[in-house]
């Protein structure tokens, strides 16, 4: 498995939970990282994308301002800070490594893409 992410799980409105994703080192390294979700019967939409530095981020309009990616290059990990939830968050929320080093924000960007993780917010 070459991206592995976990911290899903159920949670109230308004509650936080937190993201994480392992990756191997040779996907991870000089790639940016970004995250992605995908509800039922809906297309996997953007939610957060960030540079192989850490120096540049970009969110999805829905979570500017709630979420937060950041990254660990000696870890190779990458986060997402979810804050504020909101019962429109629930999905599957996926990892993805990018084809370059900078900021992609379409499934097109993405060549590695990890299992999955459920979020679930209740009302």
């Amino acid at each position: 498995v070459q991206l592995q992410a976990s911290g899903g799980g159920l949670v109230q409105a308004g509650g936080s939970l937190r993201l994480s994703c392992a990756a191997s080192r040779r996907i991870f390294s000089n790639n940016g990282m970004g995250w992605f979700r995908q509800a039922p019967g809906e297309e996997r939409e953007f939610v957060a994308a960030i540079t192989w530095r850490g120096s540049n981020t970009d969110y999805a309009d829905s979570v500017k301002g709630r979420f937060t990616i950041s990254r660990d290059n000696a870890k190779n990990t990458v986060s997402l800070q979810m804050n504020s939830l909101k019962p429109e968050d629930t999905a599957v929320y996926y990892c993805a490594a990018a084809r370059s080093s900078g900021l992609a924000t379409t499934t097109r960007g993405y060549q590695y893409w990890g299992q999955g993780t459920q979020v679930t917010v209740s009302s």
